[in-house]
This record gives C-alpha cells, sequence and structure tokens, in this order.
C-alpha cells in the first residue's frame, strides 16, 4: 500500500532544523555523498566536503539502493556521515543507506520541494505505485535560505502541494468515518483535523512569497511542512495530508513518466479531487500558480483516462478510503 507506515512503539521526531548557509558549513568527518547532478552542480561551489564517495542517484527503487548500499559497505576510508544534497529522490535513497548502515544523515535541500527531508520513511516506485518504508529521519537539516531563493521556480516551493493536499486528503478522512471505511489505527479526529486545517491555511497565506523566493515566505512553508510532518507523526499516519490527490498523481505518474516535480503530479491531483469533492477551488489554485505549479502539463487525454482508472487502481493497491474509490462517469465529468 502507499500509506505511511505506521510506527507501533514511539513517535518519529522532525529533523534539529539549522539555518546556515552552506557556504559556513564546517565538517570534518569523511562524507558519502547522496546527490542529483543539477542540485549538486548548483551548490558545490559554496560547500566544502572531504567527500570520499559520491552517488547521483536517479531512480527510487530498493534495487538501485542496494546497490549504493553495497558500495558503501567495502568503502575504504569508510565514511562517517552521510549527506543527501538535492531534492526528494536525493533524501529519500539517503535514508534509506543511512537506516542500513547506521551513518548520522545531514540533509541540505536545494529547494522546498517536497517534505521528505523532515519524514522518517523513503517513497520507492514499486508495481505502478508509490509504497513507504521506514528509514529515518535526518539528523540535520541545513538551510540556506539564498539557495532556496534561487531554485528553478518549478521546483522552489513545490513543497506546498504537501500543505495544500490537507485539503483533499481532510476531507477524505473524514469522508471515509462517515462510510465507516477508516482503518482502526486512522480513525478521524476533529481537533487534529482542525490543526491540520491552521496548517492549511499558513500554506495558503505564504504561497506568494516563497514562489517568488522572498526567505520569510520560505520560512514559513518550511514551518508549515515541519507542522504538517510532526502532525502526521503524532498520529502514526498520513490521512491529514495524504489522500485522492497523491492518488492521482502516483496513478498518472505511470503515463507521463517518473521525474517530474512534485508539484506537476500532485497539484493537478488537489484541484481535481477538490472539484469532486465539492470542495471550492479558487484558492487553492492561486496558491498552486503562485509556486509555480504547472497544472496544464498533463495532457487532458491522459486526465480523463487515469480517472477513469482510478477507483480500480486504488482498490487494487489497497490505498486507505478516499473519493477516488467513489469516482464514476457523474463525478468524472463534474
Amino acid at each position: 500500500m502507499a500509506d505511511h507506515p505506521t510506527p507501533s512503539t514511539h513517535v518519529w521526531p522532525i529533523p534539529e532544523i539549522e539555518y546556515l548557509p552552506f557556504a559556513a558549513l564546517e565538517e570534518g568527518r569523511p562524507v558519502a555523498l547522496v546527490t542529483s547532478g543539477p542540485a549538486w552542480e548548483a551548490v558545490k561551489a559554496r560547500l566544502r566536503l572531504p567527500l570520499v564517495w559520491q552517488a547521483d542517484v536517479r531512480q527510487a527503487s530498493l534495487a538501485g539502493w542496494e546497490v549504493y548500499r553495497q558500495q558503501l559497505a567495502k568503502q575504504e576510508p569508510p565514511p562517517a556521515v552521510l549527506y543527501a544534497v538535492g531534492g526528494g529522490l536525493a533524501v529519500d535513497a539517503a535514508k534509506y543507506l543511512a537506516a542500513k548502515l547506521a551513518l548520522p544523515l545531514v540533509c541540505l535541500p536545494t529547494a522546498l520541494s517536497v517534505d521528505a527531508f523532515l519524514t522518517w520513511s523513503s517513497g520507492i516506485r514499486q508495481d505502478g505505485c508509490v509504497n513507504y518504508i521506514e528509514t529515518k529521519p535526518p539528523q540535520r537539516l541545513i538551510v540556506d535560505f539564498e539557495v532556496l531563493a534561487t531554485a528553478p521556480p518549478a521546483v522552489r516551493a513545490a513543497g506546498i502541494c504537501d500543505v495544500l493536499s490537507i485539503a483533499t486528503g481532510c476531507w477524505d478522512w473524514q469522508f471515509a468515518q462517515q462510510r465507516g471505511q477508516n482503518r482502526p489505527e486512522q480513525t478521524y479526529i476533529p481537533y487534529a483535523a482542525q490543526v491540520a486545517q491552521a496548517i492549511l491555511a499558513g500554506g495558503l497565506d505564504c504561497a506568494e512569497a516563497a514562489g517568488r523566493g522572498d526567505p520569510a515566505g520560505l520560512k514559513q512553508l518550511l514551518d508549515c511542512l515541519a507542522l504538517e510532518v510532526q502532525l502526521c507523526n503524532q498520529l502514526g499516519h498520513a490521512r491529514p495530508e495524504e489522500g485522492s490527490e497523491h492518488y492521482f498523481a502516483y496513478a498518472v505518474e505511470n503515463a507521463v513518466g517518473p521525474g517530474l516535480p512534485h508539484g506537476d503530479l500532485v497539484g493537478p491531483g488537489i484541484l481535481l479531487m477538490a472539484d469532486r469533492q465539492g470542495q471550492e477551488t479558487a484558492s487553492l489554485k492561486r496558491a498552486l500558480l503562485a509556486c509555480h505549479a504547472r497544472l496544464d502539463f498533463i495532457p487532458p487525454q491522459i486526465i480523463e483516462q487515469t480517472l477513469q482508472t482510478l477507483p480500480t487502481y486504488v482498490q487494487r493497491h489497497n490505498l486507505p478510503y478516499g473519493i477516488a474509490h467513489e469516482l464514476n462517469k457523474t463525478t468524472i465529468c463534474g
């Protein structure tokens, strides 16, 4: 299934967050680096890391990550710390490696593209869906607002989608409760939903500034992401922010291909599912456009095909109940 795994004995923390220019970062330990080519090229001149191993991650698969794990296990000299520089794919792979090799992990995001920098799970593509496996959160998150501000617009604040998805995720959560479809460990909690709605309001409030790259706007978006993640950590599941909008993104990725910015897939999913839930979408659309989500990127015929098959898709992958389970020809046509 593509729901975040439920911790049974403890509540995970978010990382320690430190606001520091990358150029001021000092690291004396031997470093293993997990990154992506464009992200590393954008910031490598700012960093002085004693690298002993480096990988450019291009796929979210256990098989690929296991190759890196085996390389690191034999690395001489061995690394004493793992760094992740870049976006969600790099940090998800790094969290897996850090957990398997018992290494401390430091994350240096080059854009606020997703909430993965703050979470304790890693997303892998498997059988046409995203599955989340337990790994570990970074120990430290180093945030350089100048780096974030100069990131490409399409990814600079794409993490807004993991805040705006509260609108559709919380709706699905309550809808599932009304239908008697919530899993016992995911019972709808009204006060938690209200907390999530306050975080959503913070995201709507900062979208324009974050999209421009204003430091205050980026800081507020980061705060919203951190609050959203810790709320889900406390509850032990991601229902307040992950629902049918993410299911649409998982499904449509099979048609448009992997590697697209988070906002290009989840952003349209938020608007499509909110509309089918009967929600107002104008404020959500304004926020997405302010953060440069490409809402017209997916061809209309692919959107239609994905919506037609989404009820079968969510049942096949045993995804938590939501409006996607009840889409029919009438609701698809709006």
